[in-house]
């Protein structure tokens, strides 16, 4: 914690890093600590490796992001994550040798193996969002918050948590939210613009029902899963991240414990995206398999062996089933 702070207090200007699939969360980290180290006379540059998604936009401030990194930052901070996979745009760009030359710091909250081997890590995996992280570190080193961090904090709190209904929701994490909500900042106005942002346009309803009626089901329809191909992943990504149009609806099939989506890409990469059920503790598990990571009801990876689609999926399908008939058998896993 001393390094950290004497790290950052001698930094002047600090690149702050999202991974490649950015959330809610990495971007409201992000856009908090643009906030605190600028009311500290800090400058600062945040950077992510692809676009903020469209969905993201109803957050003030995702325009400032950029993919290009400054040759002139003292600090990184590398916000919510610690899987070297997930900077695989930095590193195809030659830019991660710029930020392996610096000191790095890691903000993380996620339960799974740090496989960044180049930073020094703050995790707090028993916090719901990687905001909740900066709140505490804000806390510990007088770190000022005004209202518009706030309102982040708050932000990527909710969108972690799904408007605070998953279970690694703490009375901590409730009472985070409520310091800062009297501070001014409006729940339902961060709600409301998330939703007038997240319309819909007609033909991603359409779109909603063909991925619906293409759902998979495996191992006595324990798990469901969907495949969703580049052509699809290019039309539709600009108006929503498909996965998430579906995944919510899979989880709720009568007798289903996990629901994975898949996506692939021109050049060979495969992804998936796990959502478990209440008590089926184990996406992080079936991530980390892959090399990927996240948290035990919610998590992702990613293969750029070459490896088949069918492949992935079997591979996928089995390591699930193993742990489902673990946890059912009351095995530890």
């Amino acid at each position: 914690m001393k390094k950290i702070e004497d790290l950052i207090n001698k930094s002047n200007h600090i690149l702050i890093i999202q991974a490649d699939n950015p959330d809610g969360d990495s971007l409201c980290s992000a856009l908090a600590l643009e906030d605190i180290f600028g009311e500290m006379g800090k400058k600062t540059t945040m950077f992510c490796g692809v676009d903020i998604p469209g969905y993201l936009r109803y957050i003030d401030g995702w325009d400032r992001v950029v993919n290009q990194v400054p040759n002139d930052f003292d600090l990184s901070i590398i916000v919510d994550t610690s899987a070297l996979m997930l900077l695989e745009t930095l590193d195809k760009t030659g830019q991660l040798k710029w930020v392996k030359a610096k000191p790095s710091i890691i903000i993380d909250h996620h339960s799974t193996d740090a496989t960044i081997d180049f930073a020094d890590i703050h995790n707090q995996p028993e916090d719901v969002s990687c905001t909740e992280v900066i709140y505490d570190l804000a806390g510990k080193f007088d770190w000022p918050i005004s209202k518009q961090t706030g309102w982040y904090i708050v932000a990527g709190i909710l969108s972690d948590s799904l408007g605070l209904t998953t279970e690694n929701v703490t009375s901590k994490s409730v009472r985070v939210i409520a310091d800062i909500v009297e501070k001014g900042v409006s729940l339902a106005e961060i709600d409301g613009k998330r939703r007038e942002h997240q319309r819909k346009q007609p033909e991603l309803l359409k779109y909603k029902g063909d991925l619906l009626k293409r759902v998979e089901y495996v191992d006595d329809q324990k798990i469901a899963s969907i495949t969703i191909p580049w052509p699809e992943i290019e039309k539709y990504s600009p108006l929503y991240n498909p996965p998430m149009l579906v995944l919510d609806e899979m989880r709720q099939v009568e007798k289903v414990c996990l629901a994975i989506a898949f996506k692939t890409y021109p050049d060979g990469r495969i992804t998936g995206k796990i959502r478990s059920n209440s008590g089926y503790k184990i996406a992080d598990k079936i991530a980390e398999h892959f090399g990927g990571g996240g948290h035990v009801y919610a998590s992702g990876f990613r293969v750029t062996d070459g490896r088949k689609i069918d492949e992935i999926k079997q591979e996928t399908f089995k390591i699930a089933s193993e742990l489902i008939k673990k946890i059912e058998s009351d095995e530890t896993i």
